[in-house]
C-alpha cells in the first residue's frame, strides 16, 4: 500500500493544535475519518509493565510492525507525532498494522489527538514499587545512559549513593510520574468507557494468552486463543531480546523502606480516584 498524500494531509501535518492540545472541529473530524480507516494497537503502558513482551506478541499476532509514534524517545514523557500517523492513515505507510508502545499519560492534549485519531489504548496495572524495582534493575547495570532514563534526570553519582539513598532517588523524583500516570488514565477510563483498555499484571502473567486476546479485540483485530498463545510462544523463545525483567510480583516491597512506601502511598493519597486501586498500587 503506497497511496500519495492528498492536500489535506499535506496541510495536516504542518497544522498546530490550540495551545492546550484541542484540534478545530473540522480537522478533529477529518483526523476522525482517516483513524477509523485502519487499525493500530497502542500500548500506554508505563515504563516496566510488561510492555515490551506484550507488544512483541501483538506484533506477531497480527503480523504488525512496531512504529515509533513520538517526536523522539529520549524525552521519554511521551506525545503523540502527528505525521507519523498521517504517513500510516492517509500514506500507507507502513503497509503492515501500526503497533506502537509509549509510556505516556492521560493528559489533556494526548487525550485530544487519542479521541480525534480514534485510538484505543490499553494500560498494565502493575503496583508501583514492582516497577521501580526493575527500573532499579536497570539503573544498576547503566545508570549514565539517557536511554535508561525515564522521566526524570538521573543523578551522575548514582551508583556511590548507599541504597537506601538511590530509593530516595526513585520514590521522590520517578515515582511522582507513576502515580500521575494512573491518576490521569484511571480518570479518563472512567470518563470514556469503552476507550482504554485497562489490563492486570498478575492476571497477564497468570494466563498470558487471555490477555493478548484482549488487547487484540479492543484494538479492533480480534485473535483465537489458539491464535495468541502461538504468538505468545514465539516471541517467548525471544525474550532475551525484549527487555523481559524478572516479573515478580511483590519485590518492590523488599527494595523500598516502610519510609518511602509511606511517602508512596501518600502520593497516591492526593488522587481520590485511585483510592479504590490505592492498595493495588502500593
Amino acid at each position: 500500500m503506497n497511496i500519495p498524500f492528498d492536500d489535506e494531509a499535506i496541510q495536516a501535518a504542518f497544522l498546530q493544535p490550540a495551545c492546550d492540545g484541542s484540534f478545530d472541529p473540522a480537522f478533529a473530524a477529518y483526523l476522525n475519518e482517516l483513524g477509523r480507516t485502519r487499525p493500530s494497537i497502542v500500548l500506554a503502558f508505563a515504563p516496566k509493565a510488561a510492555g515490551t513482551y506484550l507488544r512483541s506478541a501483538a506484533i506477531e499476532a497480527c503480523g504488525g510492525q512496531l512504529v515509533r509514534t513520538t517526536h523522539a524517545l529520549g524525552g521519554r514523557d511521551a506525545s503523540f507525532y502527528l505525521p507519523t500517523f498521517l504517513n500510516y492513515y492517509a500514506h500507507g505507510v507502513p503497509a503492515r498494522t501500526l503497533v506502537t508502545h509509549v509510556h505516556m499519560q492521560a493528559l489533556h492534549a494526548n487525550i485530544c489527538m487519542i479521541e480525534a485519531l480514534d485510538l484505543k489504548p490499553a494500560i498494565m496495572l502493575r503496583p508501583i514499587p514492582d516497577m521501580l524495582a526493575s527500573y532499579w534493575d536497570v539503573l544498576d547495570a547503566d545508570h549514565r545512559d539517557h536511554e535508561n532514563w525515564n522521566n526524570a534526570a538521573v543523578p551522575g553519582n548514582f551508583d556511590r549513593m548507599t541504597r537506601e539513598e538511590q530509593g530516595d532517588v526513585l520514590i521522590q523524583m520517578v515515582a511522582p510520574w507513576y502515580v500521575s500516570y494512573f491518576a490521569t488514565w484511571f480518570s479518563y477510563g472512567q470518563a470514556a468507557p469503552g476507550r482504554v483498555l485497562m489490563l492486570d499484571y498478575d492476571g497477564f502473567r497468570a494466563d498470558p494468552a487471555a490477555t493478548l486476546e484482549r488487547l487484540m479485540a479492543h484494538s479492533g483485530l480480534p485473535r483465537t486463543r489458539e491464535h495468541c498463545q502461538a504468538a505468545l510462544d514465539a516471541v517467548w523463545k525471544e525474550r532475551s531480546t525484549f527487555r523481559y525483567n524478572k516479573g515478580v510480583s511483590g519485590r518492590g516491597q523488599g527494595r523500598f523502606t516502610a519510609a518511602q512506601l509511606d511517602r508512596l502511598r501518600r502520593m497516591v493519597g492526593h488522587y481520590p480516584d485511585l483510592a479504590v486501586m490505592a492498595e493495588r498500587l502500593v
